[in-house]
């Protein structure tokens, strides 16, 4: 088994003139430097994401679930991810609906897996979002990270693409740490039996 764990970092808004991008590339050089993952970067802006959904749970469709065409290969990559980091704003107390759409068009693919948080927003930090995500994925068996990271007045707290804040590389790498640590964990615990979920 490879020690590196696929590491998929979503980019929640899809928002005109979003920050995402921007808190998304940072998390993801620091997943890079970290030395644990393989990163790959998911923008929801590129993905085809109606929210009309089939009449039929993805959880007990399976394999048989009809996902729009434009949504194959992000549902190869959530499949093939060991670990998520969801980088989310706060829009009105809580998570964009893009968000939402994709969740609630997977199952199996958040299912003994393991999820961090980076959220920004205005006072709040995006919290209130984090804390509606963690119920919802909680719901689809996912095992979601403690210590997050939340950044408050981004449009003031950020210069040159990085948090102005230099104690934001040491709450990045605690993230990262518990992140692997459960990633790895989890793998082998689904490659030892399957989930009973």
């Amino acid at each position: 088994m490879d020690d590196k764990s696929k590491l998929t970092i979503i980019i929640g808004s899809v928002r005109e003139g979003r920050f995402g991008p921007v808190v998304a590339a940072w998390v993801a050089d620091h997943a890079r430097a970290h030395g644990g993952f393989e990163v790959d970067v998911v923008d929801l802006a590129d993905a085809d994401i109606p929210l009309s959904l089939p009449a039929v749970s993805p959880k007990f469709a399976g394999d048989d679930y009809p996902r729009p065409e434009g949504m194959k290969e992000l549902t190869r990559k959530l499949t093939d991810a060991d670990a998520f980091v969801i980088v989310t704003p706060e829009y009105n107390h809580s998570y964009p609906a893009s968000l939402k759409a994709l969740i609630d068009w997977h199952f199996t693919q958040w299912t003994a897996k393991p999820v961090a948080f980076v959220s920004y927003g205005g006072a709040a930090g995006g919290r209130h979002a984090v804390l509606h995500l963690e119920n919802v994925l909680t719901e689809l068996h996912a095992v979601t990270i403690r210590d997050g990271l939340a950044f408050s007045n981004y449009f003031t707290a950020w210069q040159d693409g990085a948090p102005i804040d230099g104690a934001a590389a040491g709450y990045a790498k605690t993230l990262l740490e518990q992140l692997s640590w459960w990633a790895s964990a989890l793998r082998s615990a689904r490659a030892a039996a399957p989930y009973p979920g």
